[in-house]
């Protein structure tokens, strides 16, 4: 029997069954994992171990947490974990937060009790966290008091979630007045390189967000191949951006990344353009992370940054225009780095360093992987042609009790749902989604999800849900909605649709454009097709 250190044996009862899985690779000698590894010993201990506790770590307004600094608050997290609030290995912790120091600590802390991390963006409704704490069979939640309202109204119609905390809280009852009485020394639970460390919730085209699932041995593997490789920071480095530390690419680039090789990062929860144009300044950031949609933001007030701290920009969540990057480059005179990821792979597999940028392409495949474009039969396309982009590698798709696993990972290879096409030279050139999400401004956002949130407006019959090509967001959310008789398609009543849906669910998620229909196309059978209302929107003159 394989070891596991979880009591709570959920997550390993859960994988998707061994014929399900992708197919996973270990070639690159830094992939040879033992089988015991804790990611947070070998993230945050062993810099405090070999003498770099007093290395800067963690930045933020007011706060300047060295490695030791940040391992002793986990320490203290960890006890409340088990002492206070009776975590056992393996049970899953919802952590709710903007992007700030304590987010940090708490997640490590989860690593080092054995439990299992379930990050959420700060901006999910009630709705979304009720969905996320049931499908996960959360028990445990830490929560900046910030964000309490969402999680108190998702947690009233969720018995499982027996315990919450929370934190940046000055009350007696909050997560800071626990840790006073904790000791600053804990040793992390001995997991198995193949326990669940987290779940990353991702949207899907139909149906309920989906839960990935990754192993200890996933945080490390993907430490080991794309930075090195082709990030190459130093320990001297300040990163910074806006991600959210929920999406594996914030995770990735904002926390993992730079503790990796013993660098800083910069966590702020506020990520405006001139926020971040100003911090980087302040705090002579390095490394900057951030979407497409944030550098065409940034980029009028980028000249600043010339000459200055910066000297690496990496572009993810979205499609990198050409232009964007000449834009970039233009204004603050950096070549920016492009990379395709996902959270079912935890992070980017396909890249390219500043050195061999290509206009158009978002790059070759990153060392440890291997990826290729696969035509509906599943062979291998003949370079140049568009086809569905396949990758295998030591990461890969595996959802939680999810019936789509069967539509991700097929003949051991994961297909992201995403077309491209490859040059006689590897690079990797996007083409278009092969499914019905929506990516707008580096955000995922399925149209089904939408479409729910607007069919519970009492003025609404029925509506459906498309991306529409923007230059600025990459996508952007397109509702054709038809209203119930009695009410009018004015701009008002789009307002109040658009208001309503920003309510119920993520504000990011709301339809930017409402187009009113007296009938929507369906088939003798009543399905609705999508492909028809794509066609519409692709004919809009943009």
């Amino acid at each position: 029997m394989t070891y596991s250190a979880h009591i709570d044996t959920f997550t390993g009862d859960n994988l998707p069954s061994p014929e399900q899985q992708p197919e996973f690779l270990f070639e690159l000698p830094e992939l040879q994992f033992p089988e015991r590894l804790n990611c947070a010993s070998e993230l945050l201990d062993r810099h405090v171990e070999e003498g770099r506790g007093g290395r800067l770590c963690i930045q933020a307004p007011n706060v300047r947490w060295t490695y030791a600094d940040l391992q002793e608050r986990a320490n203290r997290i960890a006890h409340v974990l088990v002492r206070d609030m009776g975590l056992a290995p393996g049970n899953r912790v919802l952590l709710r937060s903007f992007n700030n120091p304590m987010l940090a600590a708490c997640w490590f802390a989860v690593m080092k009790a054995g439990g299992v991390a379930v990050a959420t963006m700060p901006l999910l409704r009630a709705t979304e966290l009720k969905h996320a704490i049931t499908k996960a069979r959360v028990s445990h939640a830490l929560c900046d008091a910030k964000l309490a309202d969402e999680l108190k109204i998702a947690a009233a119609d969720c018995p499982e979630l027996q315990q919450v905390r929370y934190f940046n809280d000055i009350l007696p009852t909050g997560l800071e007045a626990a840790m006073t009485g904790q000791s600053a020394v804990f040793d992390s639970v001995d997991t198995a390189a193949t326990d669940t460390s987290l779940l990353a919730f991702t949207s899907g085209t139909t149906g309920p967000a989906k839960a990935t699932m990754h192993f200890h041995r996933d945080v490390m593997a993907i430490c080991a191949c794309w930075p090195p490789h082709v990030l190459r920071p130093v320990a001297d480095d300040v990163f910074i951006g806006t991600p959210s530390l929920a999406f594996t690419f914030g995770l990735g680039g904002l926390l993992l990344f730079p503790m990796t090789v013993g660098a800083s990062t910069v966590l702020l929860e506020r990520g405006g353009p001139q926020d971040m144009v100003d911090a980087i300044a302040t705090y002579k950031a390095s490394v900057l992370f951030t979407a497409p949609t944030s550098y065409r933001a940034i980029a009028p007030l980028a000249g600043v940054l010339r000459g200055g701290s910066l000297r690496k920009c990496v572009s993810a969540g979205e499609v990198l225009p050409a232009a964007t990057r000449a834009l970039w480059k233009e204004t603050a005179g950096i070549e920016l780095i492009d990379g395709l990821g996902g959270t079912e792979m935890l992070h980017i597999f396909i890249s390219h360093d500043e050195v061999h940028a290509r206009p158009g392409a978002t790059g070759t495949v990153v060392p440890g992987y291997v990826a290729c474009v696969m035509d509906d039969a599943g062979k291998p396309s003949v370079v140049g042609q568009v086809g569905h982009l396949a990758v295998k590698g030591p990461t890969g798709c595996r959802y939680l009790a999810d019936d789509r696993q069967a539509k991700f990972v097929k003949d051991g290879w994961n297909y992201t749902g995403d077309a491209y096409w490859m040059d006689a030279d590897g690079y990797f050139h996007y083409h278009s989604r092969t499914d019905d999400m929506i990516i707008s401004a580096g955000y995922n956002i399925a149209g089904a999800e939408v479409e729910e949130a607007l069919l519970r407006h009492p003025k609404v019959a029925e509506c459906g849900i498309v991306g529409v090509a923007d230059a600025e967001r990459g996508q952007i959310v397109k509702a054709i909605v038809v209203l119930r008789p009695g009410n009018e398609p004015t701009p008002e009543t789009a307002k109040e649709l658009q208001d309503f849906v920003k309510q119920t669910i993520a504000p990011y998620k709301y339809p930017r454009r409402i187009e009113f229909a007296s009938v929507l196309p369906r088939t003798e059978t009543g399905k609705l097709q999508r492909f028809r209302l794509r066609q519409g929107a692709e004919a809009e003159p943009q």
